[in-house]
C-alpha cells in the first residue's frame, strides 16, 4: 500500500504572501508536483534537523513565522549540557 493510501489527516495552515512565495519557489527549484509535496518535504527536511529547544509559556501559534517575518519564534535553543544531566 503506497503512502498516500494513508493520507486522510488534513493539515490546515495560513501563511502571509511572502511565505507562500518561499513555499513555491522551493516547489518549482525542486520540481515538485504540487504545494502540498513541497510542504511535507519541507516537514520532512525541518523535522530531521530540528534542534531540541523549549517554547516560551506566552508563546502564540502568530509568533511562529516560516520567514522570522511575523512576530519572532520563541522557540529557544535548550543548553545541551544542562538538558544531559
Amino acid at each position: 500500500m503506497s503512502a498516500a493510501a494513508n493520507r486522510d489527516e488534513r493539515l490546515q495552515i495560513m501563511l502571509e504572501p511572502e511565505e507562500l512565495r518561499a513555499v513555491d519557489d522551493f516547489r518549482y527549484k525542486y520540481r515538485l508536483p504540487s504545494r502540498a509535496a513541497a510542504v511535507r518535504e519541507l516537514l520532512k527536511r525541518g523535522l530531521s534537523s530540528a534542534p531540541t529547544g523549549q517554547v516560551d509559556d506566552h508563546s502564540r501559534s502568530q509568533d511562529f513565522g516560516v520567514l522570522g517575518i511575523a512576530n519572532g519564534s520563541r522557540f529557544k535553543e535548550v543548553d545541551k549540557s544542562r538538558e544531559e544531566k
